[in-house]
């Protein structure tokens, strides 16, 4: 009940934002520019994000390797898209569908190892936005900013490069040290009850899952094919706005457009349905009108479209393989409630689908069928 109801109230919430991004909206002059705009960009916009879940499916297949090394991609890529097909419809809740979707697409990968390493991506994905909107925070100049406001700016650029260097620090750590911490913890598990240390033992097994995970950031051959994906990745997805953005005619180049992408990535960490529908188009029009001069109405229509274009564009794929699954949504809502344990020991997985879920309704396990 309490999940219905959160979601019930991020959707009322998300519906109150965009009655008041659209509340002084000129449609007549924000309908011209949809029609201005250049459909031709905006359709190669759309090509580049779908580019981008490929993109993501290569590097989180070489994030499971140490875990589950005959993952494939074709199912890594179909989980993908349904995932943020999921994030799309039911905002961040839909985030644990991605994780969840893979194993019982492919029997290769257990629950635990599509858990720990979607962690893993997301700290590869948040260290590349904050290195990426702080350094170009150091170089940004917007007719909107006045150079007090330069000298903060700067300031904040700093203070989160340093931050995101500290958090690969400590991974770095982590990962050279996980064995003497799991050791540790078991041996302080070991003197409570239970059901205390077998939940404990799960977390522990989780560490070990991610120290291995992160066996990339100190084996330099995977280090570089993971941090090459991940440039790649913001490369694409910058560039795709940076297509939208001019297909309305704003002459904004590559340090303008990470400037936006910053205000939208904001606006989309409320977890609203929709992708951050009504605070991800608040942020993003802020960005637009208050440092870039770009007009209201203007801006609004194409941070409309380009909403669309970001986050709606997986719809495409995500549901031909969720309809091609056999999944229903009552196994999705399964699949979105709370994880638990199901063993002892070092082993412990994230709950487990049944053994006959583990395939696409209608076909075999990859390796019944070699």
């Amino acid at each position: 009940m309490r999940k219905y109801l959160k979601f019930i109230i991020l959707c009322l919430l998300a519906a109150l934002v965009l009655v008041w991004f659209v509340r002084n909206l000129d449609w007549a002059e924000a309908s011209a520019a949809v029609r201005r705009a250049d459909w031709r960009l905006i359709a190669v916009a759309v090509v580049v994000i779908w580019l981008t879940y490929l993109i993501r499916a290569f590097r989180w297949r070489a994030l499971l390797k140490p875990l589950a090394p005959r993952a494939s991609l074709r199912e890594v890529f179909a989980a993908t898209t349904v995932g943020f097909s999921a994030i799309f419809l039911a905002g961040r809740a839909g985030e644990v569908v991605r994780p969840a979707f893979l194993p019982l697409r492919d029997p290769e990968v257990r629950p635990g190892a599509a858990f720990v390493t979607i962690a893993v991506e997301r700290i590869y994905d948040i260290v590349a936005v904050v290195v990426l909107f702080s350094a170009n925070l150091l170089m940004l100049r917007a007719p909107g900013i006045d150079a007090g406001s330069y000298a903060r700016i700067r300031e904040a650029g700093l203070i989160l490069l340093v931050g995101a260097l500290v958090g690969v620090a400590a991974l770095v750590w982590f990962r050279s040290h996980a064995g003497a911490v799991t050791r540790w913890l078991n041996d302080r598990l070991a003197k409570l009850p239970g059901v205390v240390n077998r939940a404990g033992r799960v977390v522990t097994g989780l560490f070990e899952q991610l120290a291995r995970t992160l066996g990339v950031l100190t084996d330099a051959r995977e280090l570089l094919v993971t941090v090459g994906w991940t440039v790649t990745l913001w490369a694409a997805i910058t560039l795709a706005n940076m297509l939208v953005l001019r297909a309305f005619g704003f002459p904004l180049g590559v340090s303008e457009t990470v400037f936006v992408l910053g205000w939208s990535l904001v606006g989309s960490l409320v977890p609203t349905p929709g992708g951050g529908a009504g605070t991800y188009h608040a942020a993003t029009a802020y960005g637009l009108t208050a440092y870039l001069g770009v007009a209201e109405s203007e801006a609004k229509a194409a941070t409309i479209v380009l909403h669309l274009v970001v986050f709606g564009s997986s719809l495409f794929f995500g549901l031909y393989y969720f309809l091609r699954s056999g999944v229903g949504l009552a196994r999705l809502r399964e699949l979105a409630a709370p994880a638990g344990p199901v063993n002892d020991g070092m082993n412990d997985e994230i709950a487990i689908p049944a053994e006959g879920e583990k395939r696409i309704v209608g076909e075999l396990p990859r390796a019944a069928r070699a």
